[in-house]
């Protein structure tokens, strides 16, 4: 979050909460199995229509971000690519990849637990997802659940970093 920055949690409504703890639940997923705990889900009509985590190591792919993940899955669920009406839950703020994929699904809202000031492409570094010269794009809601979201993060980290110190010994 930016240090100016005021998140209205108020804006979230209880159905906003439980599917971005949808979205942590996959993030704890992508952590026990040491890879980035990154976690998403996209809902439609209420229902969650797709899942993600990440498995870019464990897969040996670049493209598997949880974004990409659940983006596939939705629209295999739905039979088109256009996730139109949709909302992404997750729980970090996406790349210039998965910023572009959300943005040419159509996806209509994207809700996001924390910033990535390093790599964020929905705000926080550049903005893919909100340039207006685009056929589609969307306005990211931040700070749901950003707590959780982070823990999950600091605690992935602060693992590799003893998992290191004691190969290094």
């Amino acid at each position: 979050m930016l240090e100016n920055e005021m998140i209205n949690k108020e804006k979230f409504s209880e159905e906003d909460y439980f599917f971005m703890g949808e979205a942590i639940n996959e993030a704890r997923l992508a952590r026990f199995i040491e890879e980035v705990p990154v976690g998403a889900v996209i809902v439609l009509d209420g229902k969650i229509i797709g899942r993600g985590h990440n498995y870019t190591f464990k897969g040996k792919s670049a493209l598997k971000h949880a974004e990409i993940m659940a983006i596939k899955e939705a629209s295999a669920y739905i039979d088109d690519f256009r996730l139109e009406r949709a909302t992404m839950y997750v729980t970090m703020e996406p790349c210039s990849m998965c910023a572009g994929a959300i943005i040419n699904s159509r996806i209509d809202r994207l809700v996001i637990g924390i910033r990535d000031h390093k790599r964020g492409a929905c705000g926080s570094n550049t903005n893919i997802t909100g340039d207006r010269s685009q056929l589609h794009y969307l306005d990211a809601e931040f700070g749901l659940r950003d707590e959780e979201a982070l823990y999950e993060i600091q605690t992935f980290f602060r693992y590799l970093r003893e998992k290191n110190k004691k190969k290094d010994k």
